[in-house]
């Protein structure tokens, strides 16, 4: 069942200023051009992201740090705008307010990840605020080992980049296994992610992914092999 969107002033207040800063700022040439680079996975007004996060800081001006409604509230009505800068604007919020989030709030993260899903947005919901939730509360290590068995590919790759940055905190057998579970995904997207995620992992441990990645060669594709060693 899908989180529903709970009743917030402060998103109230949020959403009215964002609607109304953030279409001042459109540029029409510059939003097809980004439309076409994320393959049109959704219109863009064609903010540039330095003008986008400066508009930003003018929508939150004054607003008070929120609680675990409010970023639900803001995050699924950005999800619900046409203009991906308006997701956008949802995931930086959430990268800096994670902490005011529970691990009830996984939920609506994943509500996040499947839905207009590319890996523009889901790459940072997996760091920055999936891996943050996990962090607090390890309990949530085995909603990972769900989701690395999932049929979405983004909900899969989340699982295989929540950890990416752990570093000396990485739970390197769990890892280790992800990508091995994985290893025959033919997807692009999966196969990038376990060849990123070793890569990251690489400048904490380079012996632990060197000895993973030549035991593990015949299992894994040349395109996560190239990228785990791509510094090595």
């Amino acid at each position: 069942m899908s989180p529903a969107v709970p009743r917030s002033d402060l998103a109230d207040t949020v959403m009215e200023r964002l609607t109304a800063v953030y279409p001042a700022g459109a540029d029409p040439t510059r939003a097809a051009e980004a439309a076409a680079y994320m393959k049109d996975i959704a219109p863009h007004l064609g903010i540039y992201t330095s003008a986008r996060r400066a508009l930003s800081r003018t929508v939150l001006q004054g607003t008070p740090r929120p609680d675990e409604a409010d970023c639900t509230a803001i995050a699924l009505r950005c999800w619900e705008l046409p203009e991906r800068e308006y997701q956008y604007f949802a995931v930086d919020y959430l990268r800096r307010y994670v902490g005011r989030c529970s691990s009830g709030f996984l939920p609506v993260v994943r509500r996040l990840v499947v839905n207009l899903s590319w890996w523009d947005t889901v790459d940072a919901l997996a760091s920055h605020v999936v891996g943050p939730l996990v962090t607090a509360d390890t309990e949530l290590k085995s909603a990972m080992d769900t989701w690395i068995d999932d049929d979405n590919l983004w909900v899969a790759r989340t699982a295989l980049l929540h950890q990416l940055r752990y570093k000396d905190a990485t739970d390197t057998e769990r890892l280790f296994r992800y990508c091995l579970t994985r290893a025959d995904d033919p997807d692009f997207f999966i196969r990038k992610a376990i060849g990123w995620c070793l890569r990251e992992y690489a400048k904490t441990d380079p012996d632990a992914v060197r000895d993973f990645v030549d035991g593990a060669r015949d299992r894994l594709s040349p395109l996560s092999v190239r990228e785990a060693t791509k510094h090595l």
